[in-house]
C-alpha cells in the first residue's frame, strides 16, 4: 500500500467547477493530490473517459450541464459509475442534499470551502474506495495465484462470449501429474508450483486473454486468436515456458513440471459459453489419455 504520502500522490482527482477562481482554491487545498480541474459538465465527462479517476469533487450549479446531471451519466455507465463523487455546493438545503445522495454522491461539501474539512471528507471517500477495491479483490481472486476464481471468470467470460463473435478460443489447462509433486514434496511445494506456473502462464497469454483457476490444478482460459494456427503457437508456448519453470523444493534443488491442454474454438453452432469449456475439456482429456504434456484442437 505504500506510505500516505506516497497514496496521495498517487491518488488522481476530478474537479469540475464553472468557477475559477473556487478551482484555484481547491488546487490549492488538494496540493498532496494529482488535480484534474474542469469548468464544464461536457468536459468533465469527457476527461472521465481519458484518465484514470480516483475521485470527483463536482458543482452542483452549472452553465448547461449541471452537477446532477453529471452525476446521472457517471453512474449509467458500468465503467466508471464506482468512481466516488463529493459535490460541493452552496445549497445546503435538504431537497437539494437529498437528491445529491438519491443521485449516487458519496458526500457532500458546502462553500465557502473550510480546507481541513474538505481534506477529511476527501481522505474518507479515498480510504473507503481503497477498501471495497481491496475486498473486491478479495471476493473476485483466487487466493494463492491471484488470477480470477471460478465465479468471476464465467461471470466476465459470459460477457466476452457474447461479445467476440470470431476467433474467440476456449483453453483448459491441467498441470500433469500434479498430485505426485504434492505428495513427494509437499503441499508447499505444491503451492510454489501453482504460482510460479500461473506467473508463467500470465506472461505468455495476450493481454486481453481471461485467465482464471477452475479448482486444484486446473485453469481455463479465453482467449482470442486470428486463427487456429495461431492459437496452437499459443498452446505450444505456454507449454514449453511451463517446462522450463523452475520450482524450487527447499533444499536449493528444483523440479519442473509440465501441461495438458484443450482448445476449442467458438462456432456458429456453439450453442453457449459452457458448451465451449465443455470441447475444450474433452480436448484435454484425451490430451492427457494420450500422454500428457501435449495440447490438442478439439475439432466440433
Amino acid at each position: 500500500m505504500g506510505n500516505k504520502m506516497n497514496e496521495n500522490i498517487a491518488k488522481t482527482i476530478l474537479v469540475v467547477d464553472d468557477n475559477e477562481s473556487n478551482i484555484d482554491m481547491l488546487l490549492a487545498i488538494l496540493k498532496g493530490y494529482d488535480v484534474i480541474p474542469s469548468t464544464s459538465g461536457e468536459d468533465a465527462l469527457a476527461l472521465i473517459k481519458e484518465e484514470s479517476i480516483d475521485l470527483v469533487l463536482l458543482d452542483i450549479l452549472m452553465p448547461g450541464m449541471d452537477g446532477y446531471t453529471v452525476c446521472q451519466r457517471l453512474k449509467n455507465q458500468p465503467d466508471i459509475q464506482d468512481i466516488p463523487i463529493i459535490f460541493i455546493t452552496a445549497k445546503s438545503d435538504e431537497e437539494s442534499i437529498e437528491k445529491a445522495y438519491d443521485l449516487g454522491g458519496a458526500d457532500y461539501v458546502t462553500k465557502p470551502f473550510k480546507p481541513k474539512e474538505l481534506l477529511a471528507r476527501v481522505k474518507v471517500q479515498l480510504k473507503l474506495q481503497n477498501v471495497l477495491k481491496e475486498l473486491d479483490f478479495l471476493a473476485t481472486r483466487d487466493s494463492l495465484t491471484g488470477i480470477y476464481n471460478r465465479r468471476k471468470f464465467f461471470q466476465l467470460a459470459e460477457k466476452m462470449y457474447s461479445e467476440v463473435s470470431n476467433g474467440l478460443y476456449a483453453l483448459m489447462i491441467d498441470i500433469d501429474h500434479f498430485k505426485r509433486v504434492n505428495d513427494r514434496y509437499g503441499h508447499h511445494t505444491g503451492d510454489e508450483a501453482l504460482k510460479n506456473i500461473t506467473r508463467t502462464i500470465l506472461q505468455i497469454l495476450p493481454k486481453s486473454s481471461l485467465f482464471g483457476r477452475m479448482g486444484g490444478e486446473e485453469f481455463a482460459v479465453l482467449v482470442k486468436a486470428d486463427d487456429q494456427t495461431q492459437m496452437m503457437e499459443v498452446a505450444s508456448l505456454l507449454q514449453q515456458k511451463v517446462n522450463e519453470t523452475l520450482i524450487n523444493i527447499g533444499d536449493g534443488s528444483t523440479i519442473s513440471c509440465t501441461i495438458s491442454s484443450g482448445v476449442a474454438c467458438k462456432q456458429e453452432e456453439t450453442s453457449s459459453l459452457d458448451s465451449l469449456l465443455r470441447q475444450a475439456d474433452m480436448a484435454l482429456y484425451k490430451a492427457k489419455e494420450s500422454g500428457r504434456n501435449r495440447s490438442i484442437f478439439r475439432n466440433v
